[in-house]
């Protein structure tokens, strides 16, 4: 199962729509905010995928968008946030030791538009970067029964 990891849009729904196409085989979308609106306006476009997302500090008037979420896709334990809660431009401790007590398998996070994919004792780490602009990123995890493979991709190039 290939899913489709994007934050920070602010906007820039072009972005995001080529992102989607570019990635035909993913079956789940998971935005991490700030882009709500653009996740908004997209999901009717893509009704093969499955979406869910997190408010950011930017999303303003979507109150019912949880700040924080959990899944499970083939038995991987998945945990998202925009991060902006948990103070992620100062460090990930608290993140990291949120998602350890969640028993996740997976961490997602964005916020501070910065790449970043690592593993580190038993649990990924990834945060997709801005897909916001002419340098934008985005993940992908490849889901399978024996584990996680993620990759930060950059959308034009």
């Amino acid at each position: 199962m290939r899913v489709l990891v994007v934050s920070d849009t602010h906007g820039d729904l072009f972005a995001l729509r080529q992102a989607l196409l570019c990635q035909p085989k993913a079956e789940v979308v998971i935005h991490l905010g700030d882009g709500y609106d653009e996740w908004q306006q997209v999901k009717s476009d893509f009704p093969e995928k499955a979406f869910y997302g997190v408010r950011g500090n930017n999303d303003w008037g979507c109150r019912e968008v949880p700040l924080d979420d959990e899944i499970y896709l083939l038995k991987k334990h998945i945990v998202y946030t925009h991060g902006h809660t948990h103070y992620v431009k100062y460090g990930l401790y608290d993140l990291i030791t949120d998602a350890r007590s969640k028993k996740a398998d997976v961490l997602l996070y964005g916020h501070t538009h910065v790449p970043d994919c690592r593993y580190e004792d038993g649990l990924y780490i990834v945060n997709p970067g801005s897909l916001h602009g002419s340098f934008g990123t985005f993940a992908i995890l490849d889901i399978t029964h024996q584990g996680v493979v993620p990759t930060i991709l950059h959308l034009h190039g």
